[in-house]
């Protein structure tokens, strides 16, 4: 039932309401997890970084809560934090590609170069 998720989706107006002005997330809400909206940042460039900081500061959620991890063997950063808002677990997660300059040669994975 579509009331199920009235805790995400309150959350969701009400950051519509409070925060028009930053960018705009992917939204995602399922019965899986009924108390959780997920908001997330996708693009190549570092621009989906900056929009995942904007929100992050403006949720409250602590720079030490936020995880920074690769994928795709080390072609994209992913950057996931929580917070609460209204009620819900708001998930933000943000991908962008690893510049080429950065990232390790094939078969590494972190450590000193």
């Amino acid at each position: 039932m579509l009331d199920d998720l009235m805790i995400p989706l309150r959350a969701l107006r009400l950051l519509a309401v409070d925060f028009p002005h930053l960018p705009a997330p992917d939204v995602e809400v399922s019965p899986l997890f009924p108390e959780r909206l997920r908001l997330s940042f996708h693009d190549t460039s570092c621009e989906s970084l900056a929009a995942f900081e904007q929100w992050r500061t403006a949720l409250c959620v602590a720079p030490d809560a936020v995880v920074a991890r690769t994928q795709s063997e080390g072609q994209t950063r992913v950057l996931t934090a929580d917070g609460l808002f209204a009620g819900a677990v708001v998930v933000l997660t943000a991908y962008a590609d690893v510049p080429a300059a950065d990232r390790a040669p094939a078969g590494q994975s972190g450590g000193a170069r």
